[in-house]
């Protein structure tokens, strides 16, 4: 439950508010510029709701409340600036390698991502890889071309965190932190995130519920930071004959269950790359909000996750056919 105080109360409403609540276990956060009050029960819900300072009180029966969309009931849009928005009717394209490789690489992948539609350029400067001997990243040197090369083409950046002492190392280059499908449940690295009050895009973990991915959506909520993407990309099942399966299942039940945008990444859902385009269709058309895509200057040559991502030529041809699903939904609305 949800109790929602007016704007400007002061230390004193506060306390006044406290003392009515009582011995309730409470939990305060600041959220939007708005004070509010997470309470396990409200007893005297009618005594609260006539209080002076207190706008509402939110009922929520769900583990995860700011998040729900009970708590809100319109979507919530992530405003990036430049005219690049995430949620509600806007369609947003993520590309770009998988990982940072060099400097050429970026503007080279830059380039083709700004030509062929996209918002936001990828990359992974610290890469979580299954085995130790793998590339694992530049680090900071590879910051810093993922930020050259996205503001000379006018792109924002995402880019994956993996250990809370990374979070301060990387505000200055990112526009969305990332947390990976490993982390997903790292609830210190979300807290983290979360007091950034920087837009986070948290993927599903490889075997998470829907509702396991909502309740740690809800960590990073916790901090008063609501600009959280929700990222399906793929969950793991009996099936081998794909990397994952991508569970488009997921994204009109979310839709109903949160007020968060979600993007879909057909790239680890399906992990071949002839068949990442249809996956990318099937999520636009399954009403997600955007996809992420990972796509190459020379997929062949890359130095983790070749065999999934895209050629620049077909990312071109991907995106104007994802707008058009876009806009046909749009237009059944």
């Amino acid at each position: 439950m949800i109790v929602r105080l007016k704007e400007n109360v002061t230390d004193k409403d506060q306390a006044l508010l406290k003392q009515v609540l009582g011995t309730q276990d409470v939990y305060k956060i600041e959220a939007n510029n708005r004070v509010l009050y997470q309470v396990k029960q409200l007893i005297n819900q009618e005594e609260i709701e006539h209080l002076p300072m207190v706008e509402e009180v939110v009922q929520i029966n769900t583990s995860y409340q700011l998040v729900s969309r009970d708590y809100k009931k319109t979507d919530t849009i992530i405003d990036l600036g430049d005219q690049i928005k995430i949620g509600g009717n806007h369609l947003t394209v993520i590309a770009g390698p998988c990982s940072v490789e060099s400097q050429e690489q970026m503007m080279t992948s830059a380039a083709f991502v700004k030509a062929a539609g996209g918002q936001l350029l990828r990359g992974g400067a610290y890469k979580p890889r299954t085995s130790p001997y793998s590339f694992q990243g530049l680090e900071e040197e590879g910051l810093i071309y993922l930020r050259q090369a996205a503001d000379r083409y006018g792109l924002k950046v995402i880019t994956e965190v993996m250990d809370i002492e990374h979070v301060s190392e990387m505000t200055p280059y990112t526009d969305v932190f990332q947390i990976g499908a490993r982390n997903m449940q790292n609830f210190k690295l979300l807290e983290a995130v979360g007091k950034t009050q920087k837009p986070v895009a948290l993927k599903r973990g490889m075997a998470a519920t829907v509702t396991d991915l909502l309740n740690a959506a809800e960590y990073i909520a916790a901090q008063g930071n609501l600009q959280i993407i929700l990222i399906e990309r793929g969950i793991r099942t009996f099936e081998t004959a794909t990397r994952n399966t991508l569970d488009l299942n997921a994204v009109p039940v979310l839709k109903e269950l949160t007020h968060l945008p979600i993007i879909v990444d057909p790239s680890h859902g399906i992990g071949i790359r002839k068949h990442v385009p249809a996956m990318a269709k099937a999520g636009i058309a399954a009403g997600a909000h955007g996809v992420m895509i990972e796509a190459h200057p020379e997929p062949t040559l890359a130095l983790s996750d070749g065999e999934q991502s895209l050629t620049p030529e077909m990312l071109q041809k991907l995106v104007p056919t994802l707008r058009r699903i876009h806009e046909i939904l749009q237009a059944d609305i």
